[in-house]
């Protein structure tokens, strides 16, 4: 894809150009195709995580190892031509390791900040429960407010910022389990799930003597990414789709098989990952079917089930949240004009 084909100025990349939702779409399209070429039988989990990258937000990927969860974190990064940071979560990672650390120049007698890895426009944090909760904190400012403070000063992050994360199943030995303020600010969770016969028997042709991420070229400029998240933001979401999405989020509150509801932020970030899927097909205006598509993915991790509904589910409650979701969308009446136009 060229700047051309998205009306883009190539000589102005630091300004936001604007940009049709057809143009997105298209773009939106080759960035899929992109990553496809890496991630086989998984369209629904790439254009979820594509989602959220167009939304300004974050991703956590969760699955057991294997199945392909920093190859798509990696795939999505190389597909978009901004800077990448990568942070292997480890239990003696320090939180200077992500945020950066000052040093003292003796030549100009001062101390020094060098930047960590968390400066950069996508960062993909590997096994991010493999690390303390102490570490896992020092992405709680910068996830939120898109800024770190080091030492008593305060670095702004260049925009567009977004984590993607993966981490194991907190089951799995060696793990700590994200605590809810952190969980709370990732858009969505994903899970990747095993590869079909024939997926799997494709990835033993295309993988046997090199890595398909080596032939991955971007496919979008960060002026392009720019103009293309601007776009999603402007997207129409009537009141009563706004309605609708308040009342999922209530309902999960009040739900007796919860003991912790979804928050006001994930009011907030289902209406943005709305418009932004909508923006994806194209469409100038936000569908229930855009709120319904996304539930699970963006309200799930943030949701605690009680004791007694988890039941025989023991610490994997995963399976059980995504039906108490389908469940409560299933139940929550569309409001009146939810369908319409801008």
């Amino acid at each position: 894809m060229t700047t051309a084909r998205l009306g883009l100025a190539a000589d102005e990349p630091s300004i936001v150009q604007t940009v049709s939702l057809p143009a997105v779409a298209e773009a939106g399209r080759n960035i899929i195709r992109n990553v496809e070429t890496v991630i086989d039988g998984k369209h629904d989990a790439v254009l979820i995580a594509l989602t959220v990258l167009l939304a300004g937000g974050h991703l956590l990927i969760e699955d057991v190892p294997g199945v392909g969860k920093t190859m798509l974190a990696k795939a999505l990064a190389r597909s978009v031509d901004c800077t990448v940071g990568r942070i292997q979560f480890t239990p003696d990672l320090l939180p200077s390791d992500v945020t950066g650390v000052s040093v003292f120049n003796q030549a100009q007698n001062r101390f020094e900040f060098k930047p960590g890895p968390v400066f950069a426009n996508i960062v993909i944090g590997d096994e991010i429960n493999r690390a303390s909760p102490k570490t896992q904190s020092a992405l709680l400012e910068c996830m939120e407010e898109r800024q770190i403070t080091v030492d008593g000063a305060t670095y702004p992050l260049d925009l567009p910022f977004t984590v993607v994360a993966t981490q194991n199943p907190i089951e799995m030995e060696g793990t700590y389990a994200l605590p809810e303020a952190q969980r709370d600010r990732f858009m969505a969770r994903i899970s990747m799930g095993y590869p079909d016969a024939g997926s799997e028997l494709a990835m033993l042709d295309s993988r046997d003597d090199t890595s398909p991420l080596s032939r991955i070229e971007p496919v979008v400029s960060g002026a392009e990414l720019r103009a293309m998240m601007a776009a999603a933001r402007g997207v129409f979401a009537s009141g009563a789709v706004k309605e609708y999405a308040v009342n999922l989020v209530r309902a999960t509150r009040d739900d007796r098989e919860l003991r912790l509801g979804a928050s006001p932020r994930a009011t907030l970030q289902l209406i943005r990952a709305a418009k932004a899927q909508a923006a994806l097909h194209g469409r100038e205006y936000v569908l229930p079917d855009d709120i319904d598509s996304l539930a699970v993915a963006v309200l799930g991790h943030r949701l605690v089930p009680t004791s007694r509904a988890l039941g025989h589910h023991h610490q994997d409650s995963t399976p059980l949240i995504e039906e108490i979701v389908r469940r409560i969308v299933a139940a929550t009446p569309v409001p009146v004009g939810a369908q319409g136009r801008p």
